[in-house]
């Protein structure tokens, strides 16, 4: 079976050739929606505007960021992977809401869909993956 991609970070796996591959379009769609979440503006050649840089709300009062990480996500969505249509944006979905409510760690999950594929799914970024 060939792949569809490169599966990043590269990883060496002589199944494929040199490097580890994307083998399923739900992966691929999961793996690049990724790119677009971590990826700094400014950080990507020739395309400044790309990406929403989850990296700089780390650690900032949710209160602040929210609104912003969430406008930033949906702008981003509507221009670089419009094929998806997010569904919700979770905030720091652990069960201490009094102490994680208005906590300075970063944890998102994103429901999204993806109808051309017939895919509904999520993906769960926490500071761990961020940092």
């Amino acid at each position: 079976m060939d792949g569809i991609g490169p599966e990043l970070p590269l990883s060496k796996d002589h199944r494929f050739g040199a490097y580890s591959l994307v083998l399923n379009y739900e992966d691929e769609v999961k793996q690049n929606f990724k790119i677009l979440l971590m990826t700094s503006p400014g950080e990507r050649m020739m395309d400044p505007e790309f990406g929403i840089g989850l990296r700089r709300y780390l650690f900032e009062p949710r209160s602040h960021s929210k609104t912003q990480i969430e406008q930033r996500i949906e702008s981003q969505v509507r221009k670089y992977m419009p094929f998806i249509k997010i569904n919700r944006l979770l905030f720091d979905n652990k069960r201490d809401e009094g102490v994680i409510g208005d906590s300075s760690l970063l944890t998102i999950r994103i429901e999204y869909d993806v109808p051309s594929l017939n895919l509904s799914t999520s993906i769960i970024l926490q500071n761990e993956d961020i940092n």
